[in-house]
């Protein structure tokens, strides 16, 4: 079996480097490129084309998805793995949109890049088996591929978590495909709707949005499916209905797990073949629209309860993206806040505050039970309410702590981890207020609180208590009289 040739295109010499170590040592032949222009040149020249690609984005000359336009233009069989430091929403889309096989954010696990490169190869293999290309999907449109895709608000991220929802979000940005949105309250389901929705072939048409917690069961159906003059009192007039109103476009139900069951298999018929009637109509109407919905319920749950329909659960559960929440990404805490003071000051027309590294330091160990929207409006609240042009920790409002909102259905997040987010923020707190000797602050404090959790859970049985903390009788004695405690 002949080896695969693969191409590595970067300007970073230590990549260039690693990876082809790595390759080779995978068995694959191996040609480097410094700039996209000279693997262009030698695409230009009519040699034979390699098995797959693995370009960066930014370098000299042309960047990694002009590369990508032009090799594809020639060779749409050969897969490009498209890898980056500056990974984000829009790039992420740009690069499944023109063909990309894979997107990889650095910095990279080399062993998954070689894993990944031997899967395109094996695609582009049994591609070629079906004379099928490998991109598969119509390309969108110069005037859809340069439209304005500005979102209600960014989605933004570096954090992995965030990352895999970027791609999910490229993979899909030719498709009109299904989605369910699964995430806490707070975590920016819609903004992922909005980006679904903008990043589709149906940006043109409408975004409507529904949540379907906000409205009372008996307004619902005609919210959805809209209603006839006289259909009921109070309707004095024709009114369009939520999916009329998003004919070509996207249908976002929000809190889909609210939802009555009377109104669950309606939904369902119009899921199969897009047909339904207004309240109180006669006529049939045809419509075409995407179906987005999200909840932060667990639906699976329900269903073994009985109260979502299971059939329309697997019509929605076609691809499920989890919206992480912000205790799964703290490491863009610190972006989202300074994004959120920038927004904040524009609106207000004033100077936006600065945030100092011990202050973005201590916010990333609180738990955010609210999320982004919670993030949002404390950065809105301090722009307001902070005297200084520079954030300090005691700035932050009273109601901003870190204990966890436990949602109906779901586990207690981070419930494990708790007492170290808290000694963790402790910790950040002291040095912001220039403590010394942490350690021996600390340690005595912990070991009181051990000895005394032993102590009451045997019953002030001191042996037991010191096999419970890994001691002997007489560590536990002595330990007692250190810390002076009263037992």
């Amino acid at each position: 079996m002949s080896s695969k040739n693969i191409w590595v295109i970067d300007d970073d010499e230590s990549i260039r480097w690693v990876l082809e170590r790595a390759l080779k040592k995978s068995d694959m032949e191996v040609t480097t490129f410094e700039t996209a222009d000279e693997a262009l040149d030698i695409v230009r020249a009519n040699s034979l084309p390699p098995d797959a690609v693995i370009s960066d984005i930014r370098m000299p000359g042309s960047n990694g998805l002009s590369f990508l336009s032009t090799f594809h233009s020639t060779h749409p069989d050969v897969p490009v793995l498209i890898m980056t430091a500056f990974s984000d929403l829009e790039t992420t889309v740009n690069s499944f949109e023109k063909g990309a096989f894979e997107y990889i954010p650095k910095p990279f696990d080399v062993d998954n890049v070689i894993e990944l490169t031997r899967k395109a190869c094996e695609v582009k293999k049994e591609k070629k088996k079906r004379g099928r290309a490998m991109t598969g999907a119509t390309p969108l449109s110069a005037e859809a591929a340069n439209a304005d895709r500005r979102e209600p608000r960014e989605l933004l991220g570096d954090a992995p978590a965030m990352q895999e929802v970027f791609k999910a979000i490229g993979r899909l940005s030719r498709t009109k495909i299904t989605v369910l949105i699964n995430g806490e309250s707070g975590s920016g389901k819609e903004l992922i709707a909005h980006a679904l929705h903008k990043h589709s072939p149906r940006a043109q048409y409408p975004f409507v949005a529904l949540n379907m917690a906000a409205i009372p069961h008996n307004l619902m159906e005609s919210e959805l499916f809209g209603h006839e003059k006289g259909a009921f009192t109070g309707a004095d007039s024709r009114r369009l209905g939520r999916f009329e109103q998003a004919n070509g476009g996207t249908l976002f139900l929000d809190e889909i797990g609210d939802m009555p069951a009377n109104l669950q298999t309606r939904l369902l018929r119009v899921l199969a073949d897009g047909k339904f009637y207004r309240v109180g109509g006669t006529t049939p109407l045809q419509v075409d629209v995407r179906i987005v919905a999200a909840t932060h319920q667990n639906l699976e749950e329900q269903v073994r309860q009985k109260t979502f329909r299971e059939d329309l659960f697997h019509r929605l559960n076609v691809i499920r993206i989890n919206a992480p929440s912000l205790r799964e990404r703290r490491e863009d805490i610190p972006l989202l806040m300074n994004t959120f003071l920038q927004h904040a000051a524009k609106d207000l027309d004033v100077p936006a505050k600065k945030t100092t590294p011990d202050f973005e330091s201590y916010i990333s160990t609180l738990n955010w039970p609210g999320n982004v929207r919670q993030l949002q409006n404390t950065a809105h609240w301090l722009t307001v309410m902070a005297s200084g042009d520079t954030l300090e920790i005691k700035d932050l409002p009273e109601s901003v702590d870190d204990t966890p909102i436990v949602v109906a259905g779901q586990a207690e997040p981070d419930a494990p981890n708790d007492w170290e987010q808290g000694l963790r923020k402790w910790a950040t707190r002291e040095l912001a207020n220039d403590s010394t000797d942490l350690l021996g602050d600390a340690i005595p404090k912990i070991e009181r609180i051990l000895i005394e959790c032993a102590l009451r859970k045997t019953g002030n049985r001191r042996q037991d208590a010191a096999k419970l903390l890994g001691w002997g009788r007489n560590t536990l004695t002595r330990k007692i009289k250190e810390l002076d405690m009263d037992v």
